[in-house]
C-alpha cells in the first residue's frame, strides 16, 4: 500500500471538517474533476459520495464509498473509477505540538489497476497524493488561520 504524509499546522478536527463536507472532495482529490451529489449521512459508514473523474469531456461517473470512519481521526474509503478500478484510501490524522500529521495509504483492489505491478503503482500514487494531501492542508489549515 501507498503511504505518504504530510505535517498539517492545524488541529485535527480541523482536518475532518473537510474531510466531511463531501462538497469539497474535487477540491483536495487530485482527479476528480466535479460533485454530482452527497449522501445526507455522509461520512458515515456505507454512505457515498457521487462524483466525476478526468477532465471535461472524457469523465467517467462513480463514487466513492465510506468504509470506516471515526472522527476526527481515521477515514477508509473505496474509490471508485471504473473502467481502471478500485482503490481502498485510508487517512489517519495522528495530533502533534503544530496539529497534526495526515497519513494517507491507497492501493488498488479490483479492477485492471490491480495488474499494474506494486512498484508502478506507488510512483504514480506517490505524486497524486503528495499532492492531494497538500491541497488538504491549504484547506484545513486556511479555514483555521486567523486573518490579520
Amino acid at each position: 500500500m501507498n503511504r505518504v504524509s504530510r505535517d498539517f499546522t492545524c488541529a485535527p478536527q480541523a482536518v475532518f471538517d473537510v474531510l466531511r463536507d463531501g462538497w469539497l472532495y474535487p477540491t483536495w482529490v487530485v482527479g476528480a474533476s466535479r460533485m454530482r451529489g452527497v449522501d445526507p449521512d455522509w461520512p458515515q459508514t456505507s454512505s457515498k459520495l457521487h462524483h466525476s473523474v478526468g477532465s471535461w469531456p472524457l469523465l467517467i461517473n462513480d463514487t466513492t464509498s465510506s468504509m470506516e470512519h471515526t472522527p476526527p481521526w481515521r477515514l477508509k474509503l473505496r474509490a471508485r473509477a471504473w473502467p481502471t478500478g478500485e482503490a481502498e484510501v485510508l487517512i489517519e490524522i495522528t495530533p502533534s505540538a503544530e496539529g497534526c500529521t495526515v497519513t494517507m495509504s491507497e492501493d488498488a483492489v479490483a479492477g485492471p489497476g490491480r495488474l499494474v505491478p506494486r512498484p508502478i503503482r506507488s510512483a504514480l500514487l506517490t505524486p497524486r497524493n503528495r499532492e492531494s494531501l497538500r491541497r488538504l492542508a491549504f484547506i484545513a489549515e486556511g479555514r483555521t488561520t486567523p486573518k490579520s
